[in-house]
């Protein structure tokens, strides 16, 4: 797919950014905008990234979804290294344009780097169940997904992510 140019409107004024027609999306400081993606069918929340202008333009251009690593500084074009590429099947913008929620196909079914299939994969105990699990006040995550879609040293070799940490 080749991407086609992408124009976004400057932002004039309340009323054009939350009622109008115009795509004027707000960057944050570092040039990113929050994105959010689910599975376009089940509606499982997949991921949380971030685009910066150029990976805005690529998603809605090509279709495929692009994103911004903050830990590698880098455009990156998801599923160009594992395959497990996202096909958007529609992109939603906010209110006030500064966050994007895709809904996307996965090639692969999975998401995360991790190799789940979603980057969501441990839940954080609240209130009574927090209070009945973790008596001493640590806070012990409970996982989600007992198994992996894929194996990630297979994928991407060793230490996926090192900037992490």
């Amino acid at each position: 797919m080749s991407a086609t140019p992408v124009k976004f409107q400057a932002r004039d004024s309340i009323e054009q950014v939350e009622e109008g027609d115009d795509l004027a999306p707000k960057f944050d400081d570092r040039g990113l905008i929050t994105v959010v993606t689910t599975d376009a069918t089940s509606g499982e929340v997949l991921m949380q990234g971030y685009m910066n202008k150029e990976a805005l333009q690529l998603t809605i251009s090509t279709g495929e979804a692009h994103y911004f690593s903050r830990s590698r500084q880098v455009l990156w074009h998801k599923g160009a290294t594992s395959g497990l590429v996202q096909t958007v099947r529609e992109f939603l913008i906010d209110d006030d344009q500064d966050c994007v929620w895709l809904r996307a196909d996965v090639a692969g079914g999975a998401s995360c780097h991790v190799g789940y299939r979603s980057c969501f994969y441990r839940k954080v105990p609240v209130g009574n169940d927090f209070k009945l699990k973790q008596s001493d006040g640590r806070v012990d995550l409970e996982w989600t997904e007992s198994e992996k879609v894929f194996d990630p040293e297979e994928v991407y070799g060793a230490a996926p992510n090192p900037t992490i940490l």
